[in-house]
């Protein structure tokens, strides 16, 4: 259910008018673009994330950020918002309900762990109409109140996906994220073999133009958009990110099977990471940037066999966290069709032991 909205101009302000919010005690730990998302669902997603960069929302009297976390209690003052059409709404649509069960992987009182499938989004945007945010309008209660995703994956990454049953689980494990006490291990194919065969990917990363307001302004195609970038410290944007790597099998020097613990969790960082270190993912059409005329393409001893599906070899494998009533949830997705045959082809074992368990932490 939806939170009651309190505002300095009384209950039940209009949009279109400045007014103070008051985030609720079930929206304690929400992310602020969750939070706009929620409170005004009517708005575009576009105008949310434009009056937040440019400083026109604030928290308890200062600017903020999209990723900032609310606390109970806080003020949020919010500009004049322009409504969008009313399509922007996504209801919930027949058959919604039956996919969701079909992907639940686990399921209690608190948490629904989903198997995503590749090439399903997991929030609405730009000409996105379906996505699991909006499948779960299906999972409402009686009282309004439904499920919450608690992370994200990309489009086109498939595997565990968390769901909280109610505002107060996902901030619980919300913060469990954020504490870095969920464990998450991602598989992939990537091009050539990386050395050594168990070490970390250290860099500082920042979103490229392609990016926020200029997103498909210049023209680019789809490949170009939302690509972050090799960054510096200090550099406007740049967050470091730290992911722990270890290959599990390989056809060298063509390609590895690797399992990968990121421990941030930066936009993409796992695809940049690969690409950074020159050893892309397979299929990904984002991060897989070899020229024509690389040598790694045109040496028949260390391209990429012919024959693989070009879809994004990249599995959100497993998920190990506290639940938060107690004990631990841990929940390992099956592998996506493409990656099995690719797997098969290789004669990969996926019941090879993950050489990632031996990784320290950090």
């Amino acid at each position: 259910m939806h939170a009651r909205i309190k505002t300095s101009g009384g209950e039940g302000a209009s949009p279109a008018q400045a007014a103070r919010y008051s985030v609720a005690e079930d929206e304690s730990g929400m992310r602020l673009d969750r939070w706009l998302h929620r409170r005004f669902p009517m708005i575009s997603n576009s105008h949310l994330m434009k009056i937040v960069r440019k400083g026109e929302v604030r928290v308890s009297g200062k600017r903020a950020d999209v990723s900032m976390r609310l606390a109970a209690g806080e003020s949020v003052r919010v500009p004049p918002l322009r409504l969008a059409p009313a399509p922007e709404i996504r209801r919930a649509s027949p058959g919604d309900r039956e996919a969701i069960q079909a992907m639940t992987l686990y399921e209690d009182r608190d948490v629904i762990v989903l198997n995503k499938p590749f090439g399903l989004a997991v929030q609405g945007g730009s000409g996105t109409k379906r996505h699991i945010d909006g499948m779960l309008e299906a999972l409402a209660g009686k009282d309004g109140e439904r499920p919450v995703l608690v992370h994200r994956l990309d489009r086109d990454t498939s595997g565990v996906l968390l769901v909280a049953k109610s505002r107060k689980a996902a901030a619980e494990l919300g913060e469990t994220f954020r504490s870095r006490r969920a464990k998450k291990i991602y598989w992939a194919l990537v091009e050539g073999v990386p050395k050594p065969a168990l070490g970390r990917i250290s860099m500082f990363l920042a979103k490229g133009e392609g990016m926020g307001d200029e997103r498909g302004s210049r023209g680019q195609g789809r490949t170009d958009l939302e690509r972050m970038r090799v960054a510096r410290h200090g550099d406007p944007d740049a967050q470091h990110s730290l992911t722990l790597y270890a290959v599990v099998d390989k056809v060298a020097p063509r390609l590895a099977w690797l399992s990968m613990r990121p421990v941030t969790g930066r936009t993409h960082q796992l695809r940049a990471h690969c690409e950074a270190i020159g050893h892309p993912i397979i299929g990904d059409p984002k991060y897989n940037r070899k020229a024509p005329n690389d040598p790694a393409r045109s040496d028949p001893l260390r391209a990429v066999p012919p024959g693989l599906e070009p879809k994004l070899h990249l599995l959100a494998r497993r998920l190990v966290l506290p639940h938060p009533r107690g004990g631990i949830i841990d929940v390992t997705a099956p592998l996506p069709e493409h990656m099995k045959k690719s797997f098969a082809m290789f004669g990969f074992d996926e019941s090879e032991r993950d050489p990632i368990e031996d990784a320290p932490d950090e």
